[in-house]
């Protein structure tokens, strides 16, 4: 369990509200074109922060405050529901007492509470798994690279108000179809390579967008550069009945691999 706060912004559960507009409403706005997939940007890399936005990991930036180890919904629902038991009973325990009572201030505060606690549980994500094989124990650590140790932070914890996790990744490398349902991350794999380096894959379940578009020989090439760039990116299917897809980033960069290659 561990609780971090960076700066003093109010929690990100401002955007709750929206959590309860129609999905599909705000799914019709996400269909138009990226830049980073025009014609004329073959030679466009993001910058650093525009990497960092863009793997999803916070439109700002940095989060102002993150909560792991335990669902902020489920805490705020079991405090609601705790205070207006406590409040009903000590109601019932007093009711021959007059004037304001501690049962009072408990309804007052309680009921709120709990719908505050049903919000946080409908706008909530949970996290991704993460499955380590045994040969790569360790190799995290060594090998990630900024982006991708940020995105491990960012989706192996609740969130809340956004459409799936890294919904701003898939949408800025054109992967979500107008008026259809975001690609859902599912889990987190980490391997070794048969070089020794950090294959660190994304699997999400494509129900809508089809592997074609996942597997295009130009959008793979912009995977490599989205994600900051020193990797090697492959598309790969991993399980055609669930429509289950990984992106998935290798350490180490082509050319650095074929003069190692060529030396030896």
């Amino acid at each position: 369990l561990s609780v971090v706060v960076r700066g003093f912004t109010p929690l990100a559960i401002h955007r709750l509200p929206s959590a309860f507009q129609s999905r599909q409403s705000r799914l019709r706005g996400a269909g138009s074109p990226s830049r980073l997939f025009s014609e004329k940007d073959d030679g466009w890399t993001p910058s650093k922060s525009a990497m960092v936005a863009g793997a999803g990991v916070n439109n700002a930036g940095e989060p102002p405050f993150e909560i792991r180890g335990f669902s902020l919904g489920n805490a705020v629902l079991g405090g609601g529901i705790l205070i207006t038991i406590l409040s009903f009973v000590d109601y019932l325990g007093n009711a021959g007492n007059d004037g304001l009572s501690v049962s009072g201030l408990g309804f007052v505060y309680g009921i709120p509470i709990c719908l505050a606690g049903c919000a946080l549980k409908y706008a909530e994500i949970e996290p991704v798994p993460c499955i380590t094989s045994p040969d790569a124990e360790g190799l995290f650590d060594q090998k990630a690279t900024e982006i991708i140790s940020k995105i491990k932070q960012d989706v192996t914890r609740h969130r809340y108000g956004d459409e799936a996790h890294l919904d701003t990744t898939v949408k800025r490398l054109g992967l979500v179809i107008p008026g259809k349902a975001y690609p859902q991350l599912r889990e987190l794999r980490e391997s070794r390579s048969p070089d020794g380096e950090l294959q660190f894959s994304m699997v999400f379940q494509s129900l809508e967008t089809p592997y074609k578009m996942w597997a295009d020989p130009a959008r793979v090439k912009k995977y490599e550069t989205f994600f900051g760039g020193g990797l090697e990116a492959q598309c790969v299917k991993v399980d055609a009945e669930q429509r289950l897809v990984a992106i998935q980033l290798t350490t180490g960069k082509k050319a650095d691999k074929a003069e190692e290659a060529a030396a030896s």
